[in-house]
């Protein structure tokens, strides 16, 4: 079973440090460690309760470094989660060049200090959705491997590259390349009534405290999405993460339509 040791080791992967220096994070759950396992994605270690082990095919478990057989209470030390499932694996972070005139050729996401692990999760699950591959972060964002980010997303991330970069030198990319930044803004026009582009870049912000200051002069059309009712109380806005869906939702059924 599984050694104090390694109990220790992924414990401590919850911690950013410990995963920007091992490139290493952890996904939880039977049907996420699954996906992975059939994606072809590498995985370092897989501990799992001994039924799970048995359920998975010989030729997936090639794609595994190490595989270490947990019980209930192992597994139980390890998890963030209240229960825990019966397995956990431990991936590699990929190496993901940051190539900003390749990304804006098409639609991508860039969003400015969202702070909510549940909330980047939802977004990077909507893009991923919506066919946008490529998300790039403000280096104040939730990291993306944060385990609670990882349970949002649901393997979402296997197809969306999350980046950390400064925003406002990347946006003044997207200017120099005349490509168009789409701020959600409470003050913008109606997502549905604007001429929305093909590629571009959408901007969301933090929160509470909307997007950054110094990422405003770079918005060249502000959206928002209208209210659909009169009540006042209690919904005087959409959590970013709902509201990214939606947005990317608009974009895509544009697309769809044009072609």
């Amino acid at each position: 079973m599984l050694s104090k040791n390694k109990v220790k080791f992924i414990i401590s992967l919850q911690k950013k440090k410990v995963r920007d220096e091992e490139r290493l994070y952890v996904i939880e759950g039977d049907k996420l460690v699954k996906e992975y396992l059939m994606s072809g994605i590498r995985v370092r270690a897989l501990v799992a309760k001994p039924g799970f082990l048995s359920s998975v095919p010989q030729d997936l478990k090639s794609n595994i470094d190490e595989i270490e057989p947990a019980s209930y209470d192992n597994l139980k030390r390890v998890s963030t989660l209240k229960t825990p499932h019966n397995a956990i694996a431990l991936i590699p972070i990929p190496q993901v060049e940051f190539k900003p005139s390749e990304i804006l050729k098409e639609l991508c996401a860039a969003l400015s200090f969202i702070q909510d692990p549940g909330n980047l999760g939802t977004i990077i699950r909507a893009a991923a959705w919506f066919g946008i591959k490529n998300i790039i972060c403000s280096t104040d964002c939730v990291d993306v491997y944060n385990p609670k980010v990882i349970q949002a997303s649901m393997g979402a991330g296997m197809h969306v590259n999350v980046h950390y970069y400064d925003l406002a030198r990347f946006l003044k990319i997207s200017s120099e390349n005349g490509i168009p930044v789409y701020g959600a803004m409470l003050e913008g026009k109606s997502v549905y009534n604007q001429k929305l582009d093909r590629k571009g870049v959408i901007l969301l912000g933090n929160e509470s405290k909307g997007i950054s200051d110094d990422l405003l002069s770079f918005i060249t059309k502000k959206i928002i999405i209208p209210k659909f009712t009169g009540a006042v109380q209690g919904i005087d806005s959409l959590n970013v993460g709902m509201a990214a869906s939606v947005i990317f939702s608009e974009f895509s059924r544009r697309k769809k339509k044009s072609t």
